[in-house]
């Protein structure tokens, strides 16, 4: 399969097919199908929230790339009167820059570093974006979900319900009825890490533990919502990562591990080798035997290959989520027309030797991923793991 796979990777660089899983499967006999939040989606690859997704155009650019998914620009939660608890995190991004990072273990990789942090233009236009998500989500074009940061009280404080109710309201009436529920992610976002909020564990755990059943009960009978979990890296250990894992697992739908690394010294979050390497090496540790109760999983952190997202796949990750890889310069890319996103996935599923079906293919001929009904399944990867 090298000699058309490199064909492939050469004319598609020209222009990539909206519907390349559809040539993925006819060509290779490899059915890129995946899972986010429980709703079937065509491939593995979606945008994580940020300012890759805050207006529609960019939502309608994405649909016609072919992306699978996009998490909308985090909005800041409010109550009826418009008080913001965290209003700390609606700051305009004043500037941004794509950047070489080394790690720890002297490899380059890429990361973006901003200054800013939550949605900061009117509630009222958020809900026009989630609207605008929605119509793409119902015709087939686009998985839109939006993401929110809501009240994180201190040990001995209550949380500020209020928020959690119309911010939660408003939201399920912006999204209307229809025959799903409103998928919805939680982001407990890196910039909170490096926040005194979090300097506490036994804090960390209630948030984790209730956060989630204040924005069920928030939610009409009629519309329920299907909740993901974005969690931080916080500034602890692994072992601490593991148990706030095991923590969320209790009320979410789903979990997006895990966040970007905080860096005490410069003031910012970022990404790169360090922070794959330890994502990696937490979701390593966590074996299915160990904890049953763990719920689908969606990896981030450093997804610039299609080995990467395998990477994330082997350890129960059924959909990634990539920020850093639609931002790097256009020479980084070898698709020489489209998008950043056309290019960007050109490069993770079709790059003859670091893409996604060369992973595939590869994992094949080593004997660890075996062909069902005659075709390799990208989810049969993930589930196997999640069996052991």
């Amino acid at each position: 399969m090298r000699a058309p796979l490199a064909r492939d990777f050469e004319r598609f660089a020209r222009e990539l097919p909206r519907d390349f899983p559809h040539h993925v499967r006819e060509t290779y006999r490899i059915d890129l199908r995946a899972r986010y939040l429980g709703e079937a989606i065509p491939h593995p690859i979606g945008k994580g929230s940020g300012q890759l997704s805050l207006n529609q155009r960019q939502l309608e650019e994405d649909a016609a790339a072919g992306l699978a998914f996009a998490i909308l620009k985090t909005v800041i939660a409010q109550d009826g009167l418009g008080a913001q608890s965290m209003a700390a995190w609606a700051i305009h991004e004043t500037w941004m820059r794509v950047e070489r990072r080394r790690s720890s273990d002297d490899r380059e990789g890429w990361t973006v570093t901003w200054k800013g942090r939550g949605w900061d233009r009117s509630f009222e236009e958020y809900l026009a974006l989630v609207r605008a998500g929605r119509d793409l989500a119902r015709g087939g074009a686009l998985l839109c979900v939006p993401s929110v940061k809501y009240h994180l009280p201190r040990l001995d404080e209550p949380f500020r319900e209020q928020e959690y109710g119309y911010t939660t309201r408003a939201l399920t009436e912006a999204w209307g009825s229809g025959e799903s529920p409103l998928l919805l992610e939680k982001d407990f976002s890196p910039t909170l890490a490096g926040d005194a909020l979090a300097a506490d564990k036994a804090q960390i755990l209630r948030w984790l533990r209730e956060v989630p059943q204040y924005i069920r009960a928030a939610a009409p009978t009629s519309l329920p919502v299907r909740l993901a979990l974005k969690l931080m890296n916080a500034r602890f250990d692994d072992q601490f990562q593991l148990e706030m894992l095991n923590t969320a697992a209790t009320g979410a739908d789903a979990l997006v591990v895990f966040n970007r690394l905080f860096d005490d010294k410069l003031g910012v979050a970022y990404g790169g080798w360090d922070l794959s390497e330890r994502n990696l090496r937490v979701l390593g540790r966590l074996t299915p035997g160990a904890s049953p109760g763990i719920p689908e999983l969606c990896g981030t952190g450093n997804i610039g290959s299609g080995r990467m997202i395998l990477e994330y796949a082997r350890r129960g990750c059924s959909s990634v989520q990539v920020h850093t890889f639609f931002q790097l310069p256009l020479s980084e890319y070898a698709a020489t027309t489209g998008s950043r996103t056309q290019r960007a996935l050109h490069a993770l599923v079709f790059h003859p030797d670091d893409g996604l079906i060369a992973g595939l293919l590869e994992l094949e001929a080593q004997g660890r991923l075996e062909r069902r009904g005659g075709e390799l399944h990208f989810l049969d990867l993930v589930d196997a793991h999640r069996q052991r």
